[in-house]
């Protein structure tokens, strides 16, 4: 009877995997929920001071942080202070050759960030985080300001959303500070 074998060959291994995962599960633990041995890191994060940064883009990103960071609203005496600075370029990687017009473009955003403390300046964490958007252009002027733009604001989301994250984990990491 080989379909009998096989059949408990299956049976045997899907419990071996149904016990490892039982047996794992109470090993992974999330790093925002709220039973979490880091209870205080929403707190650690909303004590974080977002340093002005210049030009629109450095605005767009200054907002997301400062809402990803404490989308509470709540005042919070500030423990840390984060500064970004960024570098955008753009790249038109494709050319029409009939018109010799570029028919997309590509923004290249790099932000250097760094996240100290706020009484002694001890430094945290920093890094550099990356984002390219690609947009198409057109004959028109303002099609192609506003496509930029989008970019832009695209760019701004996902490198907020990546310094939050990496801050997040090196605050998760650290003791808990008194």
């Amino acid at each position: 009877m080989w379909w009998f074998d096989r059949g408990l060959r299956r049976a045997v291994v899907f419990a071996a995997l149904a016990g490892a995962a039982a047996a794992l599960s109470g090993c992974i633990e999330p790093m925002y929920g709220p039973l979490s041995a880091n209870a205080g890191l929403a707190e650690e994060l909303q004590a974080i001071e977002v340093a002005p940064m210049p030009d629109r883009l450095g605005h767009f990103v200054r907002n997301e942080l400062v809402y990803s960071l404490n989308g509470t609203g709540s005042q919070v005496s500030p423990r840390y202070r984060l500064t970004v600075t960024l570098l955008e370029s753009a790249r038109t990687p494709i050319i029409d050759t009939v018109t010799s017009r570029a028919t997309s473009a590509t923004v290249i955003v790099d932000a250097h960030y760094r996240l100290v403390t706020l009484p002694d300046e001890h430094e945290v964490t920093k890094g550099v985080a990356s984002n390219i958007a690609s947009y198409d252009r057109f004959s028109s002027r303002l099609t192609n300001i506003r496509a930029a733009r989008d970019a832009e604001n695209r760019d701004a989301r996902t490198i907020a959303e990546e310094i939050r994250t990496r801050i997040a984990t090196a605050l998760s990491s650290r003791a808990p500070t008194p």
